[in-house]
């Protein structure tokens, strides 16, 4: 039988079909259905490169392969061109999960294609490798739960033919050209998906040693891929794959933009020196009775978003953070981030560390407010904003090594006055952050490695740090 009869592999929309009669598998029931047609399963798994299911455990990537040898039928190859070529499809297998609150997010960023320092300085954006791996792709979503124990009885949720709208597409080819002309400057080592807004260079390597040459500097580098952003995936699963999904507000509609953070700029700097109150009187919110994040609302008011959320924003995964500086030129209060649990930093190592690849990855648009000398509030401007390498790596790596010295050597806790002082790294000690409690109370609390309970903690961005990372025209000019 000629399976490859079942589809047209020239036609889009005839593959999609076809890959309709995955929903509701398992990738074990897939295998098994493919059996029917050997007798010899020792021939089956050699042909396929998988030896037990416990190896199908330990290679993801084997999921992807499941799919294209024993679904649809063809062999895996090193071809440079889209799996269907002959259609212009890229398959991509892709994990989503469903959150405590029953909504769905993508459990990963998708790879699209590795990334070939030396080519990629050659590229324009449409004759791209990349942009060939990603104009048209059918995207697999298999159901991630962490308490399956093999891989192969995860099952598949949702099939569905994706290409990114004209919007996007704008965001991700600048999103590009700020990757490649960071690797033509000789920077490739210093690549952060918290450069971008959708396209991140993400780091794809067997370990945390793995170093490539790069075309303009001397200095090896990480391996990276091109790839969408879990937030960006999310925002895929929810509003393009998922049928009957509500939308979030776009801050661009209609108009056509080509740099996306260049546009939020401009709509914000037209209110620069507009006071809080009579920004709430311009958009019909009640000053004397002001909501939770005043300062943010108004942000999201000014850019046409009558909610909360934004799309561009929720497809970025763009953390808003307000900044409110005083008369006297300084910030009161430092930047928090999520709490960290105690035994699960001490597991980590910094490479792959939970709050490293939260600034590694994030991107963040500052909203700054300043109080003038009759201590009135006014809109000072914004900017998007991540954090420099150097500092990553050096002043926060050394933070979050000492961190993990202390919790494994045993939190000293002492009382002084009646108030409990601990030995973790003080705001005075470095330049750029510090911990300290992000608790709401003395209860509120997570476990020490040594069994102790102890109220929790999170890191911070200095406020003098955050004051100095502002540009100037915003906060002086």
């Amino acid at each position: 039988m000629d399976y490859l009869s079942e589809y047209d592999c020239t036609d889009p929309l005839s593959i999609e079909a076809y890959s309709q009669r995955l929903i509701g598998k398992s990738f074990r029931e897939i295998w098994d259905e493919e059996d029917t047609r050997w007798t010899n399963l020792a021939r089956e798994t050699t042909m396929y490169g998988v030896s037990d299911v416990s190896e199908a455990k330990r290679n993801k990537g084997n999921l992807g392969q499941i799919i294209e040898e024993k679904f649809f039928h063809y062999k895996r190859n090193n071809d440079p061109r889209a799996d269907f070529h002959e259609a212009g499809v890229e398959l991509k297998v892709t994990p989503y999960k469903i959150n405590k609150n029953g909504t769905l997010s993508a459990k990963e960023r998708l790879i699209l294609t590795m990334i070939d320092y030396f080519q990629v300085v050659n590229e324009e954006f449409e004759e791209s490798h990349l942009w060939n791996k990603s104009r048209l792709i059918l995207l697999v979503y298999y159901l991630y739960k962490k308490e399956i124990q093999y891989n192969l009885d995860y099952r598949i949720g949702y099939s569905k033919l994706f290409t990114p709208p004209e919007q996007d597409v704008k965001i991700i080819r600048h999103d590009y050209y700020i990757i490649v002309s960071k690797i033509q400057a000789g920077k490739a080592h210093e690549l952060s998906e918290g450069d971008t807004l959708y396209l991140g260079a993400a780091p794809k390597a067997s370990t945390s040693r793995d170093r490539r040459k790069q075309p303009f500097s001397a200095e090896s580098a990480k391996p990276r891929a091109f790839a969408f952003k879990s937030s960006y995936m999310t925002y895929v699963l929810n509003n393009y794959i998922v049928p009957g999904k509500a939308t979030y507000e776009p801050i661009i509609s209609e108009e056509s933009v080509d740099s996306f953070e260049d546009y939020v700029v401009e709509k914000i700097e037209r209110y620069r020196g507009c006071s809080v109150p009579d920004l709430c009187m311009e958009f019909g919110i009640e000053y004397t009775k002001p909501p939770k994040n005043l300062e943010a609302i108004l942000a999201y008011r000014i850019l046409g978003i009558k909610g909360n959320h934004a799309e561009e924003f929720e497809k970025a995964g763009v953390v808003v953070k307000t900044i409110r500086i005083g008369k006297n030129n300084k910030i009161k209060e430092s930047m928090s981030f999520p709490t960290f649990r105690f035994k699960e930093l001490v597991q980590e190592e910094w490479e792959d560390s939970t709050f490293g690849n939260y600034l590694r990855e994030k991107r963040f648009m500052f909203i700054v407010y300043k109080f003038d000398e009759d201590n009135v509030l006014r809109l000072r401007g914004c900017q998007f904003w991540n954090i420099p390498f150097g500092d990553l790596e050096t002043e926060v790596k050394s933070v979050w090594e000492r961190t993990k010295k202390v919790l494994q050597d045993g939190l000293q806790v002492i009382e002084v006055n009646g108030i409990r002082r601990n030995n973790f790294p003080k705001a005075s000690e470095n330049p750029v952050c510090h911990v300290r409690p992000h608790a709401l109370n003395a209860m509120d609390t997570y476990e020490l490695p040594d069994g102790r309970l102890y109220p929790k903690q999170c890191f911070w961005l200095n406020n003098t740090y955050i004051y100095n990372q502002i540009n100037d025209d915003i906060k002086l000019g």
